[in-house]
């Protein structure tokens, strides 16, 4: 059997922006996880995930073996995860095999509600490299993040990537996202190892950040679940609708980014005033769009913050989910916690996800 996992995310600035390519965003990975367990099977493979119902999903391959046909389903994350390594597999000339797949997730409560904290890029991350490693494919990191999004665009195809990044790579990271657009075309068109090396991923970097001692990062979820891809298509407008304020919220939120990057960790007072900026930023951009980003519950986190000391924002796509607050040494969490507990607010106890050390064949796992 191979077990892989991948964490969960957050974003900590940079939401919506991100989504335009080279515009950067920092996000963290958190230690709440999805697993995957693999074991090979005969004659089919089957996919068992709660997200399921009661039965697993069920594969066979067509005639020549190297594209699966998924049995009563829609095409989602994990059969887009098998279906671009199936590819690189077949590339390589390597013999098809079967395979069955077990999901358990920690990113949603006990009722199947998500968190927010990315559970699609965490499954497709966890299939890839669950993949890679029955097929002895050898990949790097970069290599498994970029077959994550490439996956995740035939899904999604104005996905980020960023949770994607954040849960291949762990630890905080600052991101920007390459043209998907162009990338999904190219992976229509090429192989996929032309695909993984092509010049349209120059735009896309991931950068590590140092651990944060200087504040101290609490989570609160609003118990209401929002869908990033549905938040992300009301806000953002057409290239051709592409006006002022939009771009100006593009040239704010690129700055913002830039600069809390460079105070990271080493300027807290800082910090904590770009955050604020960054939850003003997400106000207009849902004022400009009629789309309710911060909600009530959202609104009480952000305010409290601000009236303590500390800097609060939604994080992601808002509209329920998750609200980071970032809170100096002076700053009490009991203070905090009961008020949010008087609000219906949930305290997450997330802790970031630190990155592993490389493995032999340096791939960060």
């Amino acid at each position: 059997m191979i077990e892989t996992r991948a964490p969960g995310k957050l974003y900590i600035a940079g939401e919506y922006a991100v989504v335009e390519p080279g515009h950067p965003a920092i996000l963290v990975a958190v230690d709440r996880y999805l697993t995957v367990r693999l074991t090979e099977a005969i004659g089919m493979g089957r996919v068992h995930s709660s997200r399921y119902g009661h039965g697993p999903v069920t594969w066979v391959r067509d005639a020549d073996g190297d594209t699966i046909v998924v049995d009563h389903s829609p095409f989602d994350y994990v059969t887009a995860a098998i279906t671009i390594l199936e590819r690189l597999r077949s590339e390589r000339g390597l013999d098809p095999r079967y395979f069955d797949l077990h999901i358990d997730s920690e990113l949603d409560d006990s009722s199947g509600r998500k968190f927010g904290l990315g559970s699609s890029a965490a499954v497709t991350v966890a299939v890839v490299d669950a993949l890679d490693r029955f097929y002895g494919l050898g990949l790097t990191a970069m290599e498994r993040f970029r077959l994550a999004l490439l996956a995740t665009i035939h899904v999604a195809p104005k996905a980020s990537g960023g949770d994607l990044a954040a849960s291949t790579f762990g630890g905080w990271i600052a991101y920007t996202a390459p043209d998907r657009a162009r990338l999904l075309a190219l992976s229509d068109a090429l192989p996929v190892a032309e695909v993984l090396t092509a010049p349209e991923w120059d735009v896309c970097t991931v950068r590590p950040l140092p651990d944060l001692a200087a504040l101290r990062l609490l989570v609160g979820w609003t118990g209401s679940p929002a869908s990033t891809e549905r938040l992300v298509d009301r806000v953002r407008m057409s290239e051709d609708d592409l006006d002022a304020h939009y771009a100006r919220f593009l040239d704010d939120s690129r700055t913002a980014v830039e600069e809390l990057v460079a105070a990271w960790d080493s300027d807290p007072a800082t910090m904590l005033e770009i955050i604020r900026r960054c939850r003003r930023l997400l106000q207009k951009l849902g004022r400009l769009r009629g789309t309710t980003i911060e909600t009530d519950q959202l609104r009480t986190l952000c305010d409290l913050a601000e009236a303590s000391g500390a800097a609060g924002k939604p994080s992601g796509a808002g509209g329920g989910d998750c609200g980071i607050m970032l809170l100096p040494g002076d700053v009490s969490d009991d203070a905090v916690l009961a008020t949010w507990r008087e609000h219906d607010i949930l305290r997450l106890d997330l802790r970031p996800h630190l990155p592993q050390t490389a493995d032999a064949a340096g791939a960060v796992r």
